[in-house]
């Protein structure tokens, strides 16, 4: 087995965390863990293959994410942006069953909230972004179009050593972020973004069946790992594990169903020694539509 450390990728950012399961994701002969320590970070590993040279061979085009069924303009039917009807919704979903990509509506939206306008729910890492990209898929692409030595880059951003550029990314990483009190351009690094993308395989949407158009209430939809944190406060955080054993992503999937953040004590039974939740960044005012989360350890 061939190990590949990643300091760039430490477990308390969740674009990192996102990055690296969405790793193995895009090349599912890789297998994840993370070190121990004060701050863990990842480490992806493959049998007889230089873990590298794996992720780099997977690394997709844009004629790739031009097939996602999340694409505006994906197949035959009406044409999805960021305000999307139960009514698109529901046809690009029938389109798209059955296809090995169809987790990128799923982990986005879900019918299962439906707001007075007749317009599915969004995830919580599914923010609305700024003037015409607004819509996840689009700064996807933007993203990857940033990429444009995969090989050399993905390197870099493996080592903890990228090259940060001016966009506002996937709308995550609350690190983007420069002074709040000025308009400082936002930063990212533009292939965490990719990957962390497609972290999201692993984290479906959900809602009660409320349609506000009949019930006039409001339930938000919930996101897996999204959950009520004590001594934290109203609202909901998005809470994360290291781990210490290799796995695949269906090892992660099976470890997100059995591990249980306010169950400490049982942590070491599934190999978890360390975890995090969401902080969200808080608006300067109602007119601030910026997005972004923190972490605190657990």
């Amino acid at each position: 087995m061939s190990n590949m450390r990643c300091p760039g990728l430490p477990a308390d950012w969740i674009n990192a965390w996102l990055a690296a399961v969405g790793a193995t994701v895009l090349a599912p002969r890789l297998r994840l863990h993370w070190t121990d320590g004060r701050t863990p970070f990842a480490v992806l590993s493959a049998e007889d293959s230089d873990p590298l040279e794996v992720l780099t061979e997977a690394w997709p085009t844009s004629k790739c994410l031009t097939e996602l069924p999340l694409y505006e303009k994906w197949g035959t039917i009406v044409p999805m942006g960021r305000r999307v009807t139960i009514d698109t919704f529901v046809g690009r979903v029938r389109e798209a069953r059955g296809h090995p990509d169809a987790w990128t509506l799923s982990s986005t939206m879900t019918d299962l909230h439906v707001d007075k306008n007749g317009e599915v729910a969004h995830a919580p890492l599914d923010p609305s972004g700024p003037g015409t990209v607004k819509w996840l898929h689009h700064r996807l692409l933007r993203a990857l179009e940033l990429v444009e030595s995969p090989g050399q880059h993905i390197a870099k951003s493996l080592e903890g050593t990228p090259r940060r550029m001016k966009f506002n990314g996937l709308g995550f990483d609350l690190s983007r972020l420069g002074s709040q009190a000025d308009d400082t351009a936002k930063y990212v690094d533009p292939a965490i973004e990719v990957l962390a993308f497609f972290g999201l395989a692993l984290l479906p949407v959900r809602g009660r069946g409320w349609d506000e158009r009949l019930s006039g209430r409001r339930h938000p939809a919930v996101q897996r790992g999204w959950r009520k944190v004590s001594d934290v406060g109203k609202g909901r955080r998005f809470a994360w594990p290291a781990w210490s054993m290799p796995l695949d992503p269906p090892g992660v999937d099976a470890l997100l169903d059995i591990w249980r953040p306010e169950r400490k004590v049982e942590w070491a039974r599934v190999g978890v020694h360390a975890a995090w939740h969401t902080v969200t960044y808080t608006a300067r005012d109602r007119n601030d539509m910026t997005r972004g989360f923190g972490s605190v350890r657990m």
